[in-house]
């Protein structure tokens, strides 16, 4: 498994997402508290946490499609939400976003039509198309029903929609979950090809091992952010062998902290 070089701490001016006081509430619950945080230009932030931790609302909030949003959150210099942001953002959720009756291809066009109506089908757009398809590894399935891929294959195509417009800023809900594990190498692979072209990613998983991928982490529990360091800096600060063991620390220590007398 690779280890990246520890990075310096992201501070707003080198920062593509920065985060002040960020809350959400829902009803009654608060599923976000207070968080402050920043994601660097240029790199590979994991979001990591327990299912039901807030990773999703968190990344439903910089793309700006969570409701009740407080506190400050600028995305790529802009307020979160900000319409000018749409282009220059690439969202995946979890569920993937595709017509099951359309191929692989005709879900490309259309999405590339919605997404660049300038560019002209049978040129710019065109290749456009054709390029994200071959970055998801779907060129010898561009033909077949969106309806008949696996699971791994649809979130593929779902990929493949948000790399269309080349975006400065993906935010990624998930994409390895039930993946094997030669697609999903190939996948961080790619993730790290656009980092090294310009792109920022934020990625989230439950999967510790996953931490290790990053450039940066930003772990989660209860609607907190527990920690945001590098791999490597986290794991020092513990000391603990893996990222998962030094998240296991963190929550004891916090634990350990509110169970305290006052």
């Amino acid at each position: 498994m690779m280890n990246y070089a520890p990075e310096p701490a992201a501070t707003a001016d080198g920062a593509a997402v920065t985060a002040h006081g960020l809350t959400v509430v829902r009803g009654r619950r608060t599923v976000l508290r207070n968080l402050d945080f920043a994601v660097p230009r240029g790199r590979i932030t994991g979001l990591l946490g327990p299912s039901g931790c807030g990773k999703t609302t968190l990344m439903r909030a910089i793309v700006g499609t969570q409701a009740k949003v407080t506190g400050t959150l600028e995305v790529l210099g802009r307020p979160a939400g900000d319409a000018t942001l749409r282009p220059r953002i690439g969202y995946v959720t979890q569920a993937p976003s595709v017509y099951a009756d359309l191929t692989v291809r005709q879900n490309l066009d259309y999405f590339a039509a919605v997404l660049q109506p300038g560019r002209d089908h049978r040129g710019a757009r065109h290749d456009a198309v054709t390029r994200a398809i071959a970055a998801v590894d779907l060129t010898s399935h561009q033909t077949a029903l969106a309806g008949s891929l696996s699971g791994g294959q649809s979130s593929r195509v779902s990929l493949a929609v948000a790399l269309l417009a080349t975006p400065e800023l993906l935010v990624l809900d998930e994409p390895t979950v039930g993946l094997d594990p030669v697609l999903r190498r190939d996948l961080w692979n790619l993730f790290h090809t656009l980092a090294n072209r310009g792109a920022t990613l934020l990625i989230s998983s439950h999967v510790m091992d996953e931490a290790e991928r990053c450039h940066r982490l930003l772990l989660m529990r209860e609607g907190e952010i527990l920690a945001e360091n590098t791999p490597e800096a986290l794991r020092s600060r513990t000391r603990r062998a893996t990222v998962e063991e030094a998240f296991l620390h963190l929550v004891d220590e916090a634990n350990s902290r509110q169970e305290a007398p006052r």
